[in-house]
């Protein structure tokens, strides 16, 4: 009866976790703010201290993580509908450099030391301050940046250019299977794959690790024999 117990907590838990996490949408990790941080730790801990209590049942399990569910819910639309309830929160961007002036009052209010500003600037790919115009802190930790004109990168716009956009790549083959779910979206189908193939000189997609296509760059293909030979070569 114990296990059984314990298995039910864990699949009422589950599904529980699984409907809170989509009704707060997608997120990814550096995406979280503090607030955020904490009510994750807290829905895993509630799950965490139910399994091995034999007073608490699958049902207790699903009313307290549907009632945590609940209260964020609120929370994080109440959060969407009022600034100020956001703000106090989840936080606001915090402006660290503005025009090339450092924000002395902002750096001191979030704790940062200018060997942690350098760091998160290494990794956004800037070595040396000279190069930032405006940077701006995140709620959830990360930085944006603006640099200035003569440090930023060289956009086809500065030279006047004006390239066509690259269409999606598809993967149809991998590791020698034609991914006829690929190809059904695409609506392509298996001949024209194949006379497509062999128009590039394979007659076969056993020897094919690799195949993304597009409509602007067409095929891109990689075999086992030709992926073998690099990497002798490499050795």
């Amino acid at each position: 009866m114990t296990y059984m117990n314990i298995g039910l907590k864990l699949f009422f838990g589950f599904i529980a976790l699984l409907i809170v996490t989509r009704l707060l949408g997608k997120k990814e990790i550096s995406q979280l703010t503090p607030f955020d941080f904490i009510y994750s730790i807290v829905l895993g801990g509630i799950l965490e201290e139910s399994i091995y209590d034999d007073n608490i049942t699958p049902l207790h399990v699903w009313f307290a993580v549907s009632v945590w569910g609940v209260m964020l819910f609120i929370i994080e639309i109440s959060s969407q509908r009022f600034d100020k309830f956001r703000a106090l929160l989840k936080g606001e961007t915090s402006i660290l450099i503005k025009d090339g002036q450092f924000n002395l009052k902002e750096l001191e209010a979030n704790h940062l030391e200018m060997e942690q500003l350098r760091i998160m600037l290494r990794q956004q790919g800037v070595f040396s301050l000279r190069e930032v115009c405006d940077l701006y802190l995140e709620p959830g930790g990360t930085v944006s940046l603006k640099k200035y004109a003569q440090f930023d990168t060289v956009t086809p716009a500065m030279l006047n250019l004006k390239p066509d956009d690259e269409s999606i790549n598809f993967l149809f083959v991998d590791d020698g299977e034609i991914n006829e779910e690929i190809l059904k979206y695409t609506g392509k189908s298996k001949e024209w794959l194949y006379d497509a193939l062999q128009k590039e000189g394979y007659t076969s997609t056993h020897d094919i690790l690799y195949a993304e296509w597009s409509e602007t760059e067409g095929f891109y293909i990689k075999t086992y024999s030709s992926n073998r030979e690099n990497l002798r070569k490499e050795n």
